[in-house]
């Protein structure tokens, strides 16, 4: 089953707190103060998905989606950059790093300590069950696709025949050595999560994330001592009894201040569908603990580490009501705080996966994508916070 598919299909998922019974008590939530929450995509014509925002040596922002698309699935995503000069009090108008010939989906980013940016996607053909049934529809019927939008899909799927699309399905990586100016072309890169790689203290890059599209499917951490040029798998984090491998999805890690790696896992097993697992290395990523739980639903998770060796998870929650959390670790992930609410006031579960950076006056940006009630399709929202 292709992964985007079932994954929308599970989404609306509740998996009630109960299930966590069996944990302890979580430490209790920081106070927040939200200061702003806004909308800071540009083209309202365009459905915007799956952002991640990261902060430069300099202070300076870059976010990265899929965006130019029409929907949820489709065929037209493409790989866009926004960059902040301000720290996020403005954005400029989105550049173009990757459009491939089929969907290019959930967008990662990084900076490396060599100044490197490092962006990543991965490829899909979610979209052609969809067109299928469009082209099934008969004029005039109830859900018939008007025509000029069935000329559109047809257009892009043309692009390629089914051999040439089957062949640009992969897990993508692009380059750029000179701020961004100029950018490599796509390469192969083992694993995709939508957040992409962290930089370990030890100057390597680790990827933990999920292989798609190859019969394998394996879930892990590859990394990289060439500043991203070229990726080898380090380890397998194998499943908990009674799980599969293959509905573990969207890993995300943070090295802590001792050099304890953590990921966060999103879970798609019938026990505890919808909740986020954690998983530990102690030994710079060459092995791992069984993932487990950590009393979280929501999904999927994106992990920083605070300049005061604090840990911060954020998430989109996908049930009433609807918005995006955040919680604290004080103990490098071995417990983590009550959530507190960066926004909570989404239509409905097509919205999250916010990822956070901290600046130099400690206050936070979270950005996130949501189809909200006012606009026709996805856009991007950030909201700027602080703990008190």
């Amino acid at each position: 089953m292709q992964r985007r598919i079932f994954l929308q299909g599970t989404v609306g998922v509740a998996a009630g707190l109960s299930h966590f019974g069996s944990l302890s008590a979580a430490p209790a939530a920081p106070a927040i103060k939200v200061h702003e929450r806004r909308v800071i995509s540009q083209q309202a014509t365009f459905y915007h998905g799956w952002p991640t925002l990261a902060q430069q040596k300099n202070g300076h922002l870059l976010l990265v989606s899929s965006a130019g698309r029409e929907s949820h699935i489709c065929p037209f995503g493409r790989v866009e950059l926004m960059r902040s000069s301000d720290q996020g009090a403005s954005w400029n108008w989105p550049q173009v790093l990757l459009d491939g010939p089929i969907d290019d989906r959930d967008a990662g980013i990084l900076e490396t300590s060599k100044g490197t940016l490092l962006a990543t996607t991965f490829s899909s053909v979610a979209y052609v069950p969809i067109l299928e049934k469009g082209r099934q529809l008969q004029p005039g019927k109830p859900g018939a696709w008007e025509a000029t939008r069935l000329a559109r899909w047809e257009a892009a799927h043309g692009r390629l025949n089914e051999q040439q699309r089957q062949q640009a399905l992969g897990v993508w990586m692009t380059r750029s050595t000179d701020g961004g100016l100029t950018w490599s072309g796509r390469y192969r890169c083992l694993v995709n999560s939508p957040h992409g790689p962290i930089q370990l203290s030890d100057g390597r890059l680790l990827y933990a994330g999920k292989g798609l599209w190859t019969e394998a499917s394996k879930v892990g951490v590859c990394v990289s001592a060439d500043d991203g040029v070229s990726w080898k798998w380090l380890a397998e984090i194998q499943p908990r009894e009674g799980d599969s491998h293959h509905k573990y999805h969207e890993l995300h890690a943070v090295e802590t201040e001792k050099g304890r790696l953590v990921a966060h896992i999103r879970n798609h097993n019938t026990a505890h569908a919808g909740e986020t697992l954690q998983s530990e290395s102690e030994d710079g990523g060459r092995s791992w603990s069984v993932p487990h739980s950590i009393g979280v639903w929501g999904l999927p998770s994106h992990l920083l580490r605070l300049r005061d060796g604090r840990l911060l998870m954020s998430y989109g929650y996908r049930r009433p009501p609807y918005g995006n959390q955040a919680r604290i670790s004080e103990d490098e992930g071995r417990s983590w705080s009550a959530p507190v609410s960066v926004s909570a006031d989404g239509r409905g579960h097509d919205l999250g996966y916010p990822s956070t950076v901290q600046l130099g006056d400690e206050s936070f940006v979270t950005v996130w994508y949501e189809r909200m009630k006012s606009s026709p399709r996805a856009v991007l929202r950030q909201a700027r916070w602080t703990l008190l």
